[in-house]
């Protein structure tokens, strides 16, 4: 461990020593940094797992030898990435698997471009495009005649829906995490939330029509037909064409 950190006297009485005086005032970012990797390196070597205990700060003050409140500090951005979890009253524990964090920050990216050109909003949406029209081919080989099924009740939903004047946003959700939940992927789930996220939030700040929802429950059903028919080529292409009417919306808004 590395011992090069911004510290007072009064930060580290209690180890001793001699004051700590800075090398450069433009190092102390990386060296924070570095501190936040020794953390994570602590865990890693320890074997700890999501929802083991943690060092105290104490413990970690003493053996990476800095102060208190930089250990502090340290853990606090480690908190906000979802690696450590703090409990009120039990301890620090290993955080469990949380791209909370991810999700807040595009999604203030992406809205905050609504008010100049787009492109942050935009730029979401062509990597979940990417994501799904890229990944459909294997969902479909994993596909039971029950997935099959409860694809076709949520988007008979989606249309009793339009047909009303209203966008299920709930309904949307679901058909694309019942589309890819036959892959059994864990990380592929929660990258798929944080883009919905963020696609609702922008969704939602350029506002759908009636037109727009009926639009989007029939390209619904035409990619559930070529699911249900087996046809991976065409299924791929209508997801990729299935974000243009919002990219279109998004263009009008911030034009």
């Amino acid at each position: 461990m590395h011992n090069e950190y911004d510290e007072h006297d009064d930060e580290r009485g209690h180890m001793g020593g001699e004051r700590r005086v800075p090398k450069k005032r433009a190092g102390a970012t990386e060296r924070m940094h570095e501190l936040q990797q020794d953390i994570m390196a602590i865990i890693l070597d320890r074997g700890l797992a999501p929802g083991d205990p943690m060092p105290t700060e104490y413990e970690l003050v003493d053996e990476l030898g800095v102060g208190r409140n930089t250990v502090r500090e340290s853990l606090k951005v480690l908190q906000s990435m979802g690696i450590v979890e703090v409990r009120h009253g039990y301890g620090m524990f290993v955080g469990h698997k949380n791209l909370r964090a991810l999700a807040l920050g595009l999604e203030f990216h992406a809205r905050m471009s609504l008010h100049r050109e787009g492109k942050e909003a935009l730029d979401v949406i062509e990597v979940r495009q990417a994501l799904e029209s890229t990944l459909i081919g294997p969902a479909m080989d994993a596909m039971t005649p029950e997935d099959h099924a409860s694809l076709e009740e949520c988007v008979a939903g989606m249309e009793r829906a339009a047909h009303d004047g209203t966008m299920s946003a709930e309904l949307d959700h679901e058909f694309h995490r019942l589309l890819f939940g036959p892959l059994a992927n864990d990380l592929l789930t929660r990258l798929l939330e944080v883009f919905w996220s963020v696609y609702d939030r922008i969704r939602d700040s350029v506002g759908q029509s009636a037109p727009v929802a009926l639009q989007n429950a029939k390209m619904h059903r035409d990619i559930l037909n070529a699911v249900l028919a087996g046809h991976k080529e065409l299924a791929s292409q209508l997801l990729g064409s299935h974000f243009d009417a919002l990219r279109e919306s998004i263009r009008r808004a911030t034009s």
